[in-house]
């Protein structure tokens, strides 16, 4: 089965989310090799410019990109990405794997992904037109990736 990488922007703060995301972690491999990378957010004023936001956003994506396996296929975390449902998502990770030995994908910090890391893009995803908080996000893809696996090896868990 193809190995799994979360390149994600930020740490996890709150106790729950590391407690949740380390769940699904243990939980995903049983199926997969699964390893995240946080990388540092960039630091701005509480009011940021435009210019400022996009200097975050260039900077942050640089670090991701350094960060992505050679060869891994990439899946960022956007607005503008398609929605799957659970089964859809499940086929697409089965298809990639057959191409790729990794999936990389990658969750961007409070301003998003820069149109380089969006650029690589295998198939960009969303979970819909709502805005999560990164770090909740994080937790919502790892669970996906479980469920994901789940339907694949035929278990009960998805239902």
């Amino acid at each position: 089965m193809i190995n799994v990488h979360i390149i994600c922007v930020g740490k996890l703060k709150e106790q729950y989310l590391r407690d949740g995301c380390a769940e699904y972690i243990k939980r995903i491999s049983a199926f997969s090799k699964v390893a995240v990378t946080e990388i540092s957010e960039e630091r701005c004023g509480d009011n940021p410019s435009d210019a400022e936001i996009k200097n975050v956003i260039e900077k942050e994506g640089s670090r991701i990109i350094s960060k992505i396996p050679k060869g891994s296929a990439v899946i960022p975390l956007c607005i503008e990405g398609r929605e799957y449902s659970s089964p859809e998502f499940s086929a697409e990770i089965e298809k990639m794997s057959m191409h790729f030995s990794s999936v990389s994908f990658v969750i961007g910090g409070s301003f998003g992904l820069s149109p380089e890391v969006k650029a690589l893009g295998k198939m960009k995803l969303s979970f819909g037109k709502m805005t999560l908080p990164h770090q909740l996000a994080r937790m919502v893809l790892l669970e996906q990736i479980y469920r994901a696996f789940s339907i694949s090896n035929h278990t009960k868990y998805h239902k």
